[in-house]
């Protein structure tokens, strides 16, 4: 039931005893949520993060009543409002499932419960911290230096999954750019 998030812990723990394991799968819980559905919502409180076994999540924004994609993340990833989780303030972002998706979920509590019993929690908290610390900076990086060819161009490089699951307006907005903007940078690079 919980082969990809062990598998995943062990990798980048190797060192993880088995006592420590069992102590997080005793409090990990399975959400099934469907096409549609939102994890977290823009201005509620984030209590869970979330460990993606299958399917695929947006982050989006409402901005001046229009929905922005910030994000996209798939199977074998951890994810959360991460600020909203961490501060217990309001989110945000929204989180969205776009395909069906099963996600192991642990508590606010449980983590803190997991980080004062069992040391390397702490460790792996910090590991995780480190990756979205890192997501978000080549995000930030990528809409403030580069083109939005360029962004798009990144994303055909390093994100080819998100080209094929997410609709073109999404993929737009997440870009930066319109739809009909998105579909001209297309055509330019498939003439080249």
């Amino acid at each position: 039931m919980f082969q990809n998030i062990r598998a995943y812990y062990f990798r980048l723990m190797p060192h993880l005893t088995e006592a420590e394991w069992q102590a997080l799968e005793e409090r990990l819980t399975i959400k099934i949520y469907i096409k549609g559905d939102h994890i977290v919502k823009q201005g509620e409180v984030c209590n869970q993060v979330y460990f993606i076994n299958s399917g695929f999540l947006r982050f989006y924004k409402i901005i001046d009543g229009k929905e922005i994609s910030t994000g996209f993340m798939g199977a074998n990833q951890y994810v959360s409002s991460y600020d909203s989780f961490l501060t217990r303030k309001p989110a945000f972002e929204n989180l969205q499932a776009l395909e069906d998706a099963e996600l192991h979920c642990l508590s606010y509590d449980d983590m803190q419960f997991l980080y004062k019993q069992y040391p390397v929690y702490q460790m792996f908290g910090r590991v995780i911290a480190e990756q979205l610390f890192i997501w978000v900076n080549e995000r930030t990086n990528a809409l403030l230096l580069l083109s939005p060819e360029q962004r798009y161009e990144n994303m055909i490089n390093n994100q080819s999954e998100v080209l094929q699951r997410v609709p073109q307006y999404m993929l737009a907005s997440y870009i930066g750019v319109t739809p009909e903007h998105l579909s001209r940078i297309r055509k330019k690079m498939m003439g080249r």
